[in-house]
């Protein structure tokens, strides 16, 4: 098959070839079903709960799979007798008798056949218009709070000194909930906070597949693992043969602590993070059936270590790509190591040695956009240790945006959340909006940095 599909079953394909025993069996199980339910769910009404972008992607493959085959002549067997004995022909043409009519009437006039109604064309789909951004860098953070990043006394002295003159400060972000989960979940596909992501996930737990779904594909019910039909950015980007890739730092295989790719606890069984290490609280990626089952999260979802070499070249540099670190350089305190700087310190390490790399890469000075922004609150430590943390109590956060497109220095105070930015770049590309990204009340910056003169 063309288009999407044969995108979706070359991903699963080179995810299976890294694959040896079970790992490769699940795969290639799941990406049957995958499909199976992809395919159903395309073939029933909106009530089955499939977003109006996988009808969409399923009507352009299928339309583009449609081309007319001119149909074989039937093939006539031939009896023993047929093929062993001479067939006589004549050399003179058949003629019809002639018929001698002495008074032949002449033919009554045909009626004229009525004009049938010309058929009104139908005005083509338009298709999805790009707009300026072609490449998102997304680096996902904890936060201290909106004082310790941008205020004047600031903690992150290279975010709020010498990276916000460059760009433009969404001064009034906030985040759905203080955890990690619900805000990077609702960044990359529309879904709300639920009950289990809200507690950042205690167990990969499935969400059931006949679980309630909105007219805009909000899913209800709780859990922490969406099913195949619930759409992501990463799915997306497909319909327009962009490409993406998520990059975690430290992110290994639990059993031998080598690097590994799509990194996530057994169903219904507890992560156990590395103190200071990779957590899958922060990788959003791996709780979508529509990347685990088709391969995308075999072949997209890296360490951070091939990250730099991706950058060199706007070839080989996805399209959407999200960068998260580890716990310690995220930003959460009681992460790092005995003496070392940690929460808003450690976190703004990170970005001072990480961002000069993306704004040096030739696809982030061609069409570009660097959204440093903030996927939790890191909890307040208490003077006395033998307490828990303070929980946090405001969400405000602050999100910094960069690009060739924004006017440096530049100060945002409208009212925004995770959901903007899935809005924002669905609005670049010419997307439909997933889930919540689609809501009234949900602001696009798409339209002002398209408009934007850079600065000159």
């Amino acid at each position: 098959m063309k288009g999407w599909f044969v995108v979706r079953f070359k991903a699963a394909i080179a995810a299976a070839a890294s694959l040896t025993g079970k790992r490769f069996g699940l795969l290639v199980a799941s990406s049957l079903v995958a499909t199976s339910a992809i395919v159903a769910a395309g073939m029933t009404s909106g009530s089955s709960g499939l977003s109006p972008l996988a009808s969409s992607l399923l009507g352009r493959s299928l339309a583009a799979d449609q081309v007319p085959v001119e149909a074989a002549a039937p093939e006539v067997e031939e009896t023993e007798s047929e093929a062993s004995e001479p067939v006589e022909t004549s050399s003179e043409p058949e003629t019809a008798p002639e018929v001698e009519t002495e008074f032949a009437p002449e033919p009554a006039p045909e009626p004229e056949p009525e004009p049938e109604p010309e058929e009104e064309a139908k005005p083509e789909e338009p298709e999805p218009e790009i707009g300026p951004v072609k490449h998102v860098f997304v680096v996902s953070l904890a936060s201290s709070g909106y004082d310790a990043a941008f205020g004047a006394t600031p903690q992150m002295p290279y975010l709020a000194t010498t990276l916000r003159p460059q760009g433009d400060l969404l001064s009034n972000f906030k985040l759905l909930d203080e955890t990690a989960l619900p805000n990077s979940i609702a960044a990359i596909s529309g879904q709300p906070p639920n009950s289990q992501t809200k507690a950042d996930c205690p167990t990969y737990t499935e969400i059931p597949a006949s679980a309630a779904v909105s007219k805009k594909g909000v899913v209800s019910g709780s859990g922490c693992v969406y099913p195949v039909s619930t759409l992501t950015i990463a799915d997306q980007v497909y319909s327009i043969q962009f490409k993406w890739k998520a990059y975690l730092e430290g992110m290994a295989d639990p059993t031998t602590g080598a690097p590994a790719n799509c990194v996530h606890p057994e169903p219904e069984q507890a992560e156990t993070p590395v103190l200071g290490g990779y957590s899958a609280k922060l990788n959003p990626f791996v709780y979508f059936h529509s990347l685990l089952d088709l391969g995308d999260c075999s072949t997209n979802d890296l360490p951070s270590t091939s990250l730099e070499k991706d950058l060199k070249k706007v070839e080989t540099t996805p399209n959407y790509v999200y960068v998260s670190p580890n716990l310690c350089n995220a930003g959460f305190s009681g992460q790092c190591a005995a003496g070392a700087p940690e929460g808003a310190a450690a976190a703004d390490a990170y970005l001072a040695n990480l961002v000069p790399k993306i704004l040096a890469s030739p696809a982030f000075k061609t069409d570009g956009l660097l959204i440093v922004t903030f996927n939790s609150v890191n909890p307040v430590p208490n003077p006395d240790p033998a307490l828990p943390p303070t929980p946090a109590t405001d969400l405000k956060t602050g999100t910094l945006l960069v690009s060739p497109f924004i006017t440096p220095g530049s100060t945002d105070g409208t009212a925004y959340d995770p959901y903007t930015l899935l809005r924002t770049v669905e609005d670049f590309w010419g997307f439909t909006p997933l889930a919540n990204a689609g809501a009234t009340k949900t602001r696009s910056l798409a339209s002002q940095l398209a408009s934007s003169n850079g600065g000159d």
